[in-house]
């Protein structure tokens, strides 16, 4: 029987005893290992699985954790993470209080930066290369691992262009898979087939930014890579690295459909066919934008949609079918897709951009400067806000209502089901003079027939959802379920009131003054960060108007929220039903 080469290998130093004739087998087992876990626990599959023997070679090669190895997005970790400490609890992996799906520096000292947002890596090894050059430590090397979606990315031209003329030991490899999360797009993409097929002058554009490049190689060859390897680890300078893969390597359904299974939830493992849930009665809110613009734009020409590399994710895919000619996937250039959609609504245009909460935070002097100052009529919508789940820190959209609702000019509008998002979204199209930020979140709603009679909504027009005598409940967006769910559990529920304000900006001030003078006591609740956000907005008007009521602000507290599914989020923060029950008797 083969011996289990993995079942000994627990860090890097285990790794490197191994004969090079060994790592093919090791490179099997490691795959199997992922999907194994991954099969049942999900998480991100398709990108660690193609960049198993680029794993195996980069810590068989260099002397991490003192040679420093970054991964960019770090969706393809996840082997990095098995071979570093990890394996034996890496079926906690994206779960609550388990360890992280992205690397992190307070994880393990192998991961030598934090990452979650794309095309950080290579500012981030040529800073840590730069340090070691300042320090006189000339031998340490800095490695960044850059998919082909990542490194068409500003951010990461901007470090490719600062790193080629310095002398730092810095080697960039592109992971190139010709895909993403969807399908990679652009001329650098477009570049790279070329180079792939021989058609292009391969050193055209990294030698021409001072990099000494090589490649491409097959990523799958453990010799090759291991050769070039270690021969780049005594080239001076920067240098590059081109490494072909497939995304999903191992498993046929994930080399097939590698959309699908950057992320296929559980799947069975032996065949790799994905386990069907059961079919939710109800629509996610992506699809519930998706459909509705579509629908929009077969009633108006000027309608167009902008993403920066989330079609699947925000169902812009389903305008990209019907009206390819105005759908744009810009690629991971979220600075680049706000003020595109500024562009076109200078000549008339309506562009829906839709990014996913935050993704924004990178875009956001762009939202100032060319939109909200010049006051364009951008409609932003803004997909995966409030606790995305398993994602964790990275993805939480908790900070767009603060950092949006300072912004002159730009409406904010939380929906608080699915009507309202598809009535905000006709609204929005109709015609208005300010830009404005749609934000909805992750998941299914509430309500079976969404697809009502258009309505147009009032803006900046909060409602009563429910009528109390002593205690006025004020919310924002689709955290109203659960404080409708809470006073269902409350005996003494005729004392509470609940108003769905659903607009942070402009703020219904007629009705908030209504509600001061009627009610002693006020709880506002948020699926954002309290700081800053919709309790504030409240905070201040009382403030503002000299009001003495007790307000009790409930959202996100002051830190970073940890992954976890978004249930066991809510009831650790005190936010699902029960806790906010408990919470208003208290208070109230």
């Amino acid at each position: 029987m083969q011996k289990i080469l993995l079942n000994n290998i627990n860090s890097p130093s285990d790794l490197r005893l191994l004969k090079q004739n060994d790592l093919p087998q090791l490179a099997k087992e490691l795959r199997d290992f992922i999907i194994n876990i991954v099969a049942t626990k999900e998480g991100h599959l398709g990108a660690s699985l193609g960049v198993v023997e680029l794993t195996i070679a980069l810590h068989y090669i260099f002397n991490t954790p003192e040679d420093q190895l970054i991964w960019d997005v770090g969706h393809q970790a996840y082997g990095h993470k098995i071979l570093t400490e990890r394996k034996d609890i890496f079926h906690t992996n994206r779960q609550i209080n388990g360890i992280s799906g992205f690397p992190k520096r307070e994880e393990s000292i192998y991961d030598a930066f934090g990452v979650g947002h794309s095309s950080t890596s290579i500012s981030a090894a040529l800073g840590m290369a730069i340090a070691s050059q300042l320090k006189g430590d000339l031998e340490k090397q800095h490695i960044a691992v850059i998919g082909d979606a990542s490194i068409a990315s500003g951010m990461a031209f901007e470090g490719l262009n600062h790193a080629g003329v310095t002398d730092a030991n810095l080697l960039v490899i592109l992971n190139d898979n010709a895909i993403g999360i969807d399908p990679s797009v652009g001329a650098l993409k477009q570049y790279l087939t070329n180079v792939k097929k021989g058609i292009q002058r391969k050193n055209n554009i990294i030698e021409a930014l001072n990099f000494d490049y090589s490649g491409p190689i097959d990523g799958h060859d453990l010799p090759k890579v291991l050769s070039e390897l270690e021969r780049l680890k005594s080239v001076k300078g920067p240098k590059f690295l081109h490494v072909i893969t497939t995304k999903g390597k191992g498993l046929q359904q994930a080399e097939e459909d590698q959309v699908t299974y950057h992320a296929p939830g559980k799947f069975d493992k032996i065949s790799g066919e994905r386990i069907k849930k059961e079919k939710s009665l109800y629509t996610k809110y992506q699809d519930v934008f998706g459909e509705t613009i579509v629908e929009l734009a077969s009633k108006n020409d000027k309608i167009v949609g902008i993403t920066p590399a989330m079609l699947t994710g925000s169902s812009l895919k389903l305008m990209l079918e019907k009206y390819p000619k105005r759908t744009f996937d810009v690629g991971i250039a979220e600075q680049h897709a706000v003020t595109l959609a500024a562009g076109m609504v200078t000549q008339g245009l309506i562009p829906f951009c839709n990014i996913y909460s935050t993704f924004l935070q990178r875009a956001y002097d762009q939202v100032i400067h060319d939109v909200a100052l010049q006051n364009l009529p951008v409609i932003f919508c803004l997909d995966r806000s409030g606790l995305v789940g398993e994602d964790g820190a990275t993805h939480h959209g908790v900070f767009d209502l603060a950092f949006l609702r300072c912004i002159p000019n730009l409406i904010v509008f939380a929906p608080r089901n699915e009507i309202e998002l598809r009535n905000i979204l006709y609204t929005a199209q109709l015609g208005l003079k300010n830009p404005i930020a749609i934000r909805y979140p992750r998941g299914t709603g509430s309500i079976i027939e969404w697809k009502q009679p258009f309505l147009k909504i009032e803006i900046g027009k909060g409602i009563c959802l429910k009528e109390g005598n002593k205690t006025a409940i004020l919310t924002i967006g689709t955290i109203a379920k659960n404080v409708s769910d809470a006073l269902e559990l409350i005996d003494n529920s005729s004392n509470f009131s609940h108003y769905d304000l659903r607009f942070v900006k402009p703020l219904d001030e007629k009705l908030v003054h209504t509600i001061f003078k009627k009610y002693s006591t006020i709880f506002t609740v948020e699926d954002g960060t309290i700081n800053g956000g919709f309790g504030s907005v409240i905070l201040e008007f009382a403030s503002e108007n000299n009001y003495q009521n007790k307000i009790k602000t409930l959202g996100i507290p002051d830190k970073f929220i940890e992954h976890g599914s978004i249930f066991r989020l809510q009831l650790k923060l005190g936010l699902n039903a029960n806790s906010l029950a408990e919470n208003f008797k208290i208070y109230s």
